[in-house]
């Protein structure tokens, strides 16, 4: 059997640096950048939960969407997103702080912000 003196061995041994922390993400991914494409098409009605009134008619003839996502993060997004698409910057602060605690930074909010003003600026463009 082999003994070790670790007491002297000590200098020898290196310890590796931890990993360094990982940046945070300034951009979207690709399904993230779809959830914001098909925010488009939603309403601010959307955002709301329906009635029981609306879900029992809505279920009786068949016209009940559910249009909420069931991952909370994207769905976080897509609410940011139909707002930005609907009411430009009138976004409330409690709808940044969701967006916020999904895990998404205000870096990502800006490059969000700022890809809906040109898409909406394009939009004008090719209806004129």
């Amino acid at each position: 059997m082999a003994y070790m003196n670790f007491s002297e061995a000590g200098a020898d041994l290196q310890v590796p640096a931890a990993p360094p922390a990982p940046a945070a993400r300034t951009g979207f991914t690709a399904l993230e950048w779809s959830v914001v494409a098909l925010a488009r098409k939603d309403g601010l009605a959307t955002l709301k939960e329906p009635s029981r009134v609306a879900r029992a008619v809505g279920s009786l003839f068949g016209t009940l969407r559910e249009s909420r996502l069931t991952d909370e993060r994207l769905e976080a997004l897509r609410r940011i997103a139909v707002l930005a698409w609907r009411q430009s910057h009138v976004i409330p602060l409690s709808e940044i702080r969701a967006f916020k605690a999904a895990g998404f930074t205000l870096d990502q909010y800006e490059m969000l912000q700022a890809s809906i003003s040109r898409g909406r600026a394009q939009n004008g463009r090719r209806s004129s």
